[in-house]
């Protein structure tokens, strides 16, 4: 895809230090930590929630989010039905004028994801 833009996403939870986040855009790492408690749905959903505020704020035109969650990137492009619980992130794309299914979003493995990969390195030392 010519001229587009891919951000990495990712989400996690600790037992210590509760939910955190990580974003990836042309090499530069963003890190969100002591998000509070949830589950790595909820971490997840804020991952991307992220990475759509990164993208808005550097001026990225044709972004893609990629991420290793196939249950977020289902529901956030839509092709996966809302349950209860993700319909409050929903509403929250919609205020960065992202209706459901209009993001660009791609899986990517675990391995592949540069987010993913930050957010490990972090506990690393």
């Amino acid at each position: 895809m010519p001229g587009r833009v891919k951000i990495f996403f990712d989400g996690g939870w600790r037992p210590a230090s509760g939910m955190e986040t990580a974003v990836v855009l042309r090499g530069q790492v963003y890190v969100r930590q002591g998000l509070g408690t949830g589950s790595a749905m909820d971490a997840e959903w804020l991952a991307l929630l992220h990475a759509v505020e990164i993208a808005r704020a550097s001026g990225v035109a044709n972004p893609v989010f990629c991420g290793d969650s196939l249950a977020v990137i289902g529901l956030a492009s839509g092709t996966v039905a809302c349950r209860n619980g993700s319909r409050e992130y929903l509403k929250a794309l919609t205020e960065f004028d992202y209706p459901a299914g209009s993001l660009r979003l791609r899986h990517v493995g675990r391995s592949q994801n540069l987010a993913g990969i930050a957010l490990a390195r972090l506990h690393e030392r």
